[in-house]
């Protein structure tokens, strides 16, 4: 500008805009540590030059209204696949660690003792057929093996229901997110509409759409208004706008199964259209690894039953009778001797076929040669069949082990690019605060100058 009141117009725009600055790089500094920060920069621009008689003059500088924030989406869709992933190793270690645990044999109070322990009490009797403590040893290793196969199945069924438990708060969780995400999406828009950023709301969106993405797998797209939408199980919606549906669980055969629940009211199952997240590891590991480890003991107690009784119903008692069924039950769970056995052991079944009384031994020991028949499925040993179902626990628990890990790595890498691409630098704001200070003190003096100038003029008027 040719004036002093031209020069002290740029004075101020310098001012204001230098100020604006410094304020959004000390907003920067103090969310270095916040979660989800995106950094800001103030867009400086020059301002529209205006003619002046002949000469094109400037007229300062200008700071555009929207405040710039360092983001990229692409990144960030690539979290929350990954975070989805991570979310559900990371549940399902928890659930196979704990399982892993119920199968471990190192203390020697496992099954494969007990079973073992069955078996030599059934040589010892082969070695005493009449024997009164080796005909009570044999009935308290009987309990002790029914024990333990109760005491395995009904701890992994346990970890079943507890799993329910975690897929209850879960969804809690997930309904919870998407309320806050509904209110975020009100107030992007209502400050965008304004004409303001809503900057820091996005942030804070993104940051809830993050923590979903950890509990299930989720699609996310928003529209021309800044409205995010939210999908789960398929397309159901979560969120739309400032409206949310709700999840929910309920039984379901034994287990509580996720529901999405419609705005008529019904409710639609989604469990099987779950494919990330903490939700599906918990449901991977309840329905699919548990369930199988309860169906492999069951397949292990039935067959040890069926085989042990047909071959002690063969055998004949200190009374001369065919032997009575050993075990009771129906699987692993209700596994049990045969109370009248318990009551009177002199019905045990020691000797075979037309073998004299009490010294025949041939039931017994076709009983102990039990332990190494090819009973079982894939004709392996009952002990083959039991390390197969431990190994396999094993193998289990290091996939979702290594998973996870890897998992964590990916997660850590994104987000070290995000941090890179988002975060703040504190070495970088303060080397713009020294600039944007020096910058705000040098439009101050311009304005002193201006100031001056125009005293001079004043004074030539006196």
């Amino acid at each position: 500008m040719t004036n002093p009141f031209g020069l002290m117009n740029i004075g101020q725009s310098a001012l204001l805009t230098q100020q604006k600055a410094i304020d959004i790089t000390s907003n920067n500094i103090a969310n270095v540590n916040t979660p989800g920060y995106s950094r800001q920069r103030l867009v400086i621009q020059q301002g529209s030059p205006i003619r002046v008689d002949s000469l094109t003059m400037s007229t300062g500088v200008t700071a555009d209204p929207g405040i710039q924030r360092f983001y990229d989406q692409f990144l960030t869709s690539q979290l929350e696949n990954e975070n989805e992933s991570l979310g559900r190793w990371d549940a399902q270690k928890e659930a196979l660690g704990k399982a892993e645990l119920m199968f471990d044999e190192a203390g020697g109070t496992g099954l494969s003792n007990a079973m073992s322990e069955y078996w030599s009490a059934w040589q010892d009797l082969s070695n005493n057929p009449s024997g009164v403590a080796e005909r009570s040893t044999m009935v308290s290793a009987g309990q002790y093996l029914s024990s333990v196969f109760n005491q395995t199945y009904n701890n992994v069924s346990k970890l079943q229901q507890d799993i329910d438990t975690h897929v209850q708060s879960v969804v809690g969780d997930i309904n919870g997110l998407a309320q806050q995400v509904a209110t975020l999406n009100q107030k992007v828009v209502q400050v965008e509409t304004d004409g303001h950023n809503a900057n820091d709301f996005r942030d804070q969106r993104d940051q809830l759409v993050s923590d979903l993405s950890k509990l299930i797998n989720i699609n996310t797209y928003e529209d021309g208004d800044g409205y995010l939408s939210i999908d789960v199980g398929n397309g159901k919606p979560l969120v739309q706008g400032t409206s949310t549906w709700d999840l929910l669980t309920a039984d379901n055969g034994g287990v509580q199964d996720v529901y999405w629940k419609s705005s008529d009211g019904t409710n639609v199952d989604i469990t099987s259209n779950i494919t990330g997240g903490e939700l599906k590891g918990w449901i991977t590991s309840r329905d699919d690894k548990l369930d199988g480890y309860l169906t492999q003991l069951d397949t292990l107690a039935n067959t040890l039953r069926t085989s042990v009784n047909g071959a002690h119903n063969a055998g004949i008692d200190l009374n001369g009778d065919n032997g009575l069924d050993f075990f009771t039950g129906s699987g692993a769970a209700d596994l049990g001797v045969n109370a009248a056995i318990v009551a009177d052991t002199d019905l045990i079944a020691a000797a075979g076929a037309g073998e004299g009384l009490p010294g025949g031994n041939g039931a017994a020991i076709t009983l102990a040669n039990l332990q190494n028949s090819a009973v079982m499925p894939g004709s392996s040993t009952f002990d083959d069949y039991y390390n197969t179902l431990v190994g396999q626990v094993g193998a289990d628990v290091q996939a979702a082990n290594f998973n996870s890990t890897h998992q964590q790595s990916m997660v850590q890498g994104l987000e070290n690019y995000r941090q890179q691409v988002s975060g703040v630098s504190l070495d970088e704001e303060m080397v713009n605060l020294v600039k944007f200070q020096h910058a705000y003190d040098a439009a101050a003096k311009l304005i002193t100058t201006a100031d001056e100038m125009m005293d001079t003029i004043m004074g030539l008027t006196n």
